[in-house]
């Protein structure tokens, strides 16, 4: 069993940017999909952005797209999420999410994912 740590949460102004990191431990990263949601008080949680196991297929939700990156270190075992240009509904808690499966495209509902981590907060904030 994989477990997922996210960091990098903060308190940023609009216009600003993070990055958000998901280091793994218990198991190669590299047989994963991988997949941030987010969640903000009083809402479900929404899917974000997702990546195959080898790195070679994302998505997006479209709110995202231009704006967010998500990307894979398989030899550090870490999934990150580089957050540009961020909006004030860009705040919640975002969680990181596992799948173990090796095929071309990840998905984008929470049931896919069997492993989440605890989240960490962002607040886009003037």
């Amino acid at each position: 069993q994989v477990q997922l740590v996210e960091s990098g949460g903060g308190l940023v102004q609009p216009g600003g940017s993070l990055t958000l990191s998901c280091r793994a431990s218990g198991r190669a990263l590299s047989s994963y999909a991988m997949a941030w949601f987010r969640q903000a008080p009083g809402t479900e949680r929404d899917f974000v952005a997702a990546i195959s196991a080898s790195g070679g297929t994302t998505e997006y939700t479209d709110s995202v797209k231009g704006r967010f990156t998500i990307s894979r270190d398989n030899t550090n075992n870490t999934v990150y999420l580089q957050m540009n240009s961020l909006k004030f509904e860009d705040s919640a808690v975002y969680y990181c999410a596992a799948r173990y499966t090796t095929t071309h495209h990840p998905g984008v509902l929470q049931w896919y994912y069997s492993t989440w981590g605890q989240g960490t907060q962002v607040t886009v904030s003037s």
